[in-house]
Parts: C-alpha cells; sequence; structure tokens
C-alpha cells in the first residue's frame, strides 16, 4: 500500500513475489499481481476513483501505478506472518553462527539450540530490513561478551616468489593467527591459519606486492573436520 495526496492506495499481489520483483529476479508483473487494479481497500475490494489516481500519481494508468506502489508502497504483513517470519530469521541466524562459530578452547562447533539459547539469554532482537549474515556477524560479537565462541580459522596456502616472499612474510604476519608450515623451494610456500575477515586484506596484499605473481589457495574454513563455503 501506499499513502498519496492524503489517500491511501492498495493493490493486490502475491507477497513472496514481491521481494523478488524489488531484487530484479522476477521481472513478470502478471507473477506478481493477483489483478492490474489500484483500490483503496483491497479486501472490502473497493476500487481507487480515476480523479484521485490522476490527483495523486498523475495518470490513471493502472499497470504504471502498480508498478509504483509495488516498488515503493509498504507491504502489508498479519501479525501471524510476521511472528513466523521472525522466528525463521532467528533460526537462520543461529545456524549461520553455529555454523561459522567454534568454541576456541576444545575446537569444536556450538549447536543451533545452543547458539539459540544464548541469542535469547542476550535477548537478541532480528531486524527484518537487515540480511541474517549481517546480524549473525552482531550475534557473534555480542555472544562473545558472554560465552567462548570465535570464528573458526580459515586455513590458507600461499605460494609466493621467493624474492618478494621474504618481505612479503614480515607483512602478512600480523594479519596471521598460526604458520603451520613453511617450505622454501624455488617458491616459498607457506600454510597458515587466519581469522576470515582479514581474507580480504591478505588476498589484495599479495596481489599488490607480487604483482600478480603469488597466488593463495583456501585449503578449508574451519580448524575443525567440516568442509565449508565463504562467509565475510
Amino acid at each position: 500500500r501506499m499513502k498519496r495526496a492524503g489517500k491511501r492506495f492498495e493493490i493486490a499481489c502475491y507477497k513472496n513475489k514481491v521481494v523478488g520483483w524489488r531484487s530484479g529476479v522476477e521481472k513478470d508483473l502478471d507473477e506478481v499481481l493477483q489483478t492490474h487494479s489500484v483500490f483503496v481497500n483491497v479486501s472490502k475490494g473497493q476500487v481507487a476513483k480515476k480523479e484521485h489516481l490522476i490527483s495523486a500519481f498523475g495518470t490513471d494508468d493502472q499497470t504504471e501505478i502498480c508498478k509504483q506502489i509495488l516498488t515503493k508502497g509498504e507491504v502489508q504483513v498479519s501479525d501471524k506472518e510476521r511472528h513466523t517470519q521472525l522466528e525463521q530469521m532467528f533460526r537462520d541466524i543461529a545456524t549461520i553462527v553455529a555454523d561459522k562459530c567454534v568454541n576456541p578452547e576444545t575446537k569444536r562447533p556450538y549447536t543451533v539450540i545452543l547458539i539459540e539459547r544464548a541469542m535469547k539469554d542476550i535477548h537478541y532482537s532480528v531486524k527484518t530490513n537487515k540480511s541474517t549474515k549481517q546480524q549473525a556477524l552482531e550475534v557473534i560479537k555480542q555472544l562473545k561478551e558472554k560465552m567462548k565462541i570465535e570464528r573458526a580459522h580459515m586455513r590458507l596456502r600461499f605460494i609466493l616468489p621467493v624474492n618478494e616472499g621474504k618481505k612479503l612474510k614480515e607483512k602478512l604476519k600480523p594479519l596471521i593467527k598460526v604458520i603451520e608450515s613453511e617450505d622454501y623451494g624455488q617458491k616459498l610456500e607457506i600454510v597458515c591459519l587466519i581469522d576470515p575477515g582479514c581474507f580480504r586484506e591478505i588476498d589484495e596484499l599479495i596481489k599488490k606486492e607480487t604483482k600478480g605473481k603469488g597466488s593463495l589457495e583456501v585449503l578449508n574454513l574451519k580448524d575443525v573436520e567440516e568442509g565449508d563455503e565463504k562467509f565475510e
């Protein structure tokens, strides 16, 4: 719905398709709209008057007005739908945190149920306007104050030209948690653990200092056994 010129205008659309339309994934308007009519009240079937449309939108082209409301209007969600959405997001955030973090003492991951309980203990409130990944990072920061938790380390292999490699190693040292192995052959090969938050900086530093001659390979993301995907 949308308020314009002191009046409220509504359109009937499929809520699950609105996000796709706004992100550009869904391009077929007929897949999003139930009808191309503009209403003052959808549930009562009250259609907006032509003169009110012209006054508010400068046109009575209903399809064009539907597009405007679809793009900028407020999506009406029932209390039950909102509650379900918040519950799902809460669980998704807890799942991301459990998947990306470990207990630094045992190096083992936490269960989703334990993270959910910890989130309730700190009274974490889900924000529907932020992505679950962004909120997972916020949760990790807040949980660190209450429990032993840290982002799982990322294991990397650097292969660097020997000449630049020695100097570069000194620059990389502050960004590395643990050097697991070093091999000086025709090239310098280092296997190490880093905080995933430093990955981009390390990648850029290697590209810049070696002028593209050095390479960087992600061996795995966790220092526990499971494989994992990149999370930044």
